[in-house]
Parts: C-alpha cells; sequence; structure tokens
C-alpha cells in the first residue's frame, strides 16, 4: 500500500469543476474505524446537494462520498478481516469525515457491511445506498404488500428504477413516472406495467388505471409533486417522502388538514448502514448474480470523470446509477 492516494476534494460547494482530485496521504484507522481500499463508489443525490452547498452539517474542504465498495485493508478492531469484500455508507461519511470519492476511505465499524461475491466491482459499487434507500421505502416507509398497486414518482432515478425492480419481485403492480417519453422503454423493461409520463397531474393517469387511488406511493420527486402524489392516492392508502430530485424539501406553512386528502397517510424514509442488513444485502446480491434480479446502472467513469459525472446528475441525463471506478 502507497502512503498517498488521489481523492477528489471539495474546497467549497461550486461548480462539477469545483471538484478537484488531489493527492492526500491514505488515512490511518484508529481502533473502531477500518481502512477500505476502494474499487467502486456511486454517485447520490445528496452529495450534489452538498456541492451545491444546500446540505446542511458540512465541513469544507472535503472529500464527498456517502458510500463505497471495496475490500478491507486494516481493521485495528478486529472487526473485519484483511481482504475481505465490504460496502460502507452514510454515518457522517463525506459529510464530517471524508468519504468514498477516493482510492481509500477510513470510516467506523458500525458503517461496514460485509459481503462475498463474484459480480464485477461496477456493479457491487451501484448497489449499497441505492438498495438500502429503496429495501427501506418500500419496507419501513410503505409496508409495501404483494398485490398491492404501488405508484413511484421519479421512476428513472436509480432508487426509483431499484425500487420497481424490487417491488415486482415482492408481487406488486408498479405504474411508474419519466418526463421523458425516451425513457419510457428503460421503465418498461425493468418490468413496470404502467409508465406514466409526468404532465404535472399523474393522479389523474395513476386514478384511469386504478380509480380508487394507489395503495402506495414512493415520492422521489420532492415537495413540488408530493401534493399530486398524495392525490393518487387511495384512502388509507400510504406516501413515503424519500426523495428530493427537484431539490425541493420542505413543505410552506404546513397545514395537514388542508394538505393531506382526508384517510390518506404521509410517512417518510431515511436510513442508514445499519438499516441494510448483511443478510439482505447478500440476498440481493446473490439473486443479480442468478439473473434472477438487475441492477440498473446507467454507466460508469473513471475518477478523472467525476466532473463530467456530476454534471449528468445535475442536468438529470442519466437513467439509473452512475458509478465511478476510482
Amino acid at each position: 500500500m502507497t502512503a498517498t492516494m488521489r481523492a477528489v476534494v471539495l474546497d467549497a460547494p461550486g461548480s462539477p469543476e469545483a471538484l478537484r482530485i488531489r493527492e492526500l496521504p491514505v488515512p490511518e484507522p484508529p481502533p473502531g474505524w477500518v481502512l477500505i481500499r476502494i474499487k467502486a463508489f456511486g454517485i447520490n443525490r445528496s452529495e450534489l446537494h452538498m456541492r451545491l452547498g444546500l446540505a446542511q452539517g458540512v465541513t469544507f474542504p472535503r472529500v464527498l462520498g456517502i458510500e463505497a465498495t471495496g475490500v478491507v485493508v486494516a481493521a485495528p478492531g478486529s472487526e473485519f478481516e484483511e481482504g475481505q469484500q465490504v460496502a460502507a455508507m452514510m454515518g457522517g461519511m463525506g459529510r464530517t469525515f471524508d468519504g468514498g470519492y477516493a482510492e481509500y476511505t477510513s470510516v467506523p465499524a458500525t458503517q461496514v457491511i460485509p459481503f462475498r461475491s463474484e459480480l464485477d466491482w461496477a456493479t457491487l459499487g451501484a448497489i449499497p445506498e441505492m438498495l438500502q434507500t429503496a429495501h427501506g421505502s418500500l419496507t419501513v416507509g410503505l409496508d409495501a404488500r404483494p398485490g398491492q398497486t404501488l405508484l413511484i414518482r421519479g421512476g428513472t432515478s436509480s432508487v426509483g428504477m431499484a425500487a420497481a425492480i424490487l417491488a415486482k419481485d415482492r408481487g406488486l403492480t408498479v405504474l411508474s413516472t419519466t418526463r421523458q417519453p425516451d425513457r419510457v422503454a428503460a421503465l418498461e423493461a425493468i418490468g413496470v406495467e404502467h409508465v406514466l409520463l409526468d404532465d404535472g397531474d399523474v393522479a389523474a393517469q395513476a386514478r384511469e388505471i386504478v380509480p380508487d387511488g394507489v395503495e402506495a406511493a414512493l415520492e422521489l420527486v420532492g415537495t413540488n409533486t408530493l401534493p399530486d402524489t398524495l392525490r393518487a392516492t387511495a384512502v388509507h392508502g400510504v406516501v413515503c417522502f424519500t426523495g428530493m430530485l427537484s431539490n425541493e424539501w420542505t413543505v410552506a406553512d404546513f397545514y395537514p388538514i388542508d394538505y393531506l386528502p382526508t384517510g390518506v397517510r404521509l410517512t417518510a424514509y431515511g436510513g442508514d448502514a445499519a438499516d441494510l442488513p448483511s443478510d439482505i444485502f447478500q440476498a440481493y446480491l446473490d439473486a443479480v448474480a442468478a439473473g434472477r434480479l438487475t441492477v440498473p446502472i446507467h454507466r460508469t467513469y473513471a475518477l478523472d470523470e467525476i466532473a463530467q459525472a456530476h454534471a449528468h446528475i445535475e442536468h438529470g441525463s442519466a437513467t439509473g446509477k452512475l458509478v465511478v471506478l476510482p
């Protein structure tokens, strides 16, 4: 192992070009932390928020990246063996301490999930945070059950596509939205039964298919589309607010009786590494390896292409997950 590493550093909020590659010392993990040699990491919307200066609690300069996948180099507390394949995510990663946009990262052992897989690193790097968010939204946020109808608002995002794949595997009927006609085929290819072109009145389209309203809805766009998503939902149905693709995440002057349709339930989901049990993660990897489930990857990048990757996620031009191979 070398003494230095290449890492992407953000000195202050700015454009994609504000992400600069530098040589930094390889971090030394204290007891209770794990040093990971990063093989792949996914790009997440929250990292865009950090770069734009929209996130709270971020200190600069900072190596961004709320997730990473790779192999253990050192674990002073003996929590993991050297060479063990692991994923790491959340817990202040890339926010209050340096994260996954690098060749190495040191993270608390509590944020590390072990696994074993022969899948390629690009596929493995796409999965952790995407799966954690999709799985948690369906189970904790929505308590989704087989036979129910599910509306996914923001369907071509990585989490939206992962949620559709998981929901189909669980026996739900999926309605999913996109604003772009050329993305309809991508949603149909992963098994979405009803693709809705988002014209701002998705509720009307959804109720043409399910007159009483959908039983579950996953809101990934933001508070600007949330009222319409609520209107698409049946009495006693549940809407889970998980994503903010529009960068709008607050409701001004919130008056519940006026805002919420009668009998419609609104929840939210924001998980952590502990919310993705290792057996759930391993089962997903095994299902992908067996060809039963798929991983929605838009494309991969080299570390030197990090600005390009951020420009793509900012402009909403990706259908699925963006992955970097450092």
